[in-house]
């Protein structure tokens, strides 16, 4: 097995409480919660676009010719390794229908590629159950090991896709770590920050888009 930093980006086991407040991979995300005419949440598109630093160490653990770049096999093999390793944390998917978190299917695949020195990860997950357009929705990107630092850009990144979707009250929202902390001290508890797979509070710290319909 291939010492993958990937594979450590997934693994749990990896200081989360030092991660918490010292990410040690930065991504750039692009989020697309898509609707279709029946009023159906359908799939939400990701692309992830990786810090160079990071990219550099995937390059270098998957780069089996030594040509200092990943060719198609080796990107096939980079996106089948995220595939298998972030099944378990959900896709660092974060998905609340009226109160309730939702699971997401595992995709078909994961599309790597490597541009300008940076890895990118591409794919499409769906709601493991059905998603109607009703009452309030909440969709986001998520490290629960908090191993991981998911940034969106601009709210636009943040992107509904359909004519229904759109037409709900929507915003984007970006809590303040500090004040997630400072409001919820109660239950942030020592096994919140030694639980290696995070738990569903891990959220409250998540950048999200939240629809009202």
């Amino acid at each position: 097995m291939k010492p993958s930093s990937l594979i450590l980006a997934a693994v749990a086991g990896l200081a989360p409480c030092a991660a918490l407040a010292h990410p040690h991979i930065y991504a750039e995300a692009r989020l697309e919660i898509v609707a279709d005419e029946t009023n159906q949440i359908t799939e939400l598109r990701n692309v992830w676009r990786f810090d160079e630093l990071f990219s550099a160490s995937v390059v270098m653990d998957y780069d089996d010719n030594s040509n200092a770049q990943l060719d198609a096999d080796e990107l096939q093999e980079v996106g089948q390794t995220v595939l298998d390793s972030l099944q378990e944390y959900n896709y660092y998917t974060t998905i609340v229908d009226n109160g309730k978190s939702i699971k997401v299917t595992k995709p078909d695949a994961i599309t790597a590629d490597y541009k300008d020195g940076q890895l990118l990860l591409m794919f499409a997950v769906k709601p493991a159950e059905p998603m109607p357009l009703k009452g309030n929705l909440s969709f986001g990107v998520y490290d629960p090991t908090m191993y991981t630092a998911m940034d969106f850009p601009t709210d636009a990144d943040l992107a509904p896709i359909g004519t229904q979707l759109a037409a709900c009250e929507h915003k984007v929202v970006r809590p303040d770590p500090d004040e997630v902390l400072a409001q919820n001290q109660d239950n942030l508890t020592e096994a919140f920050f030694n639980d290696p797979a995070g738990t569903d509070m891990s959220k409250m710290f998540a950048t999200r888009i939240e629809f009202k319909c």
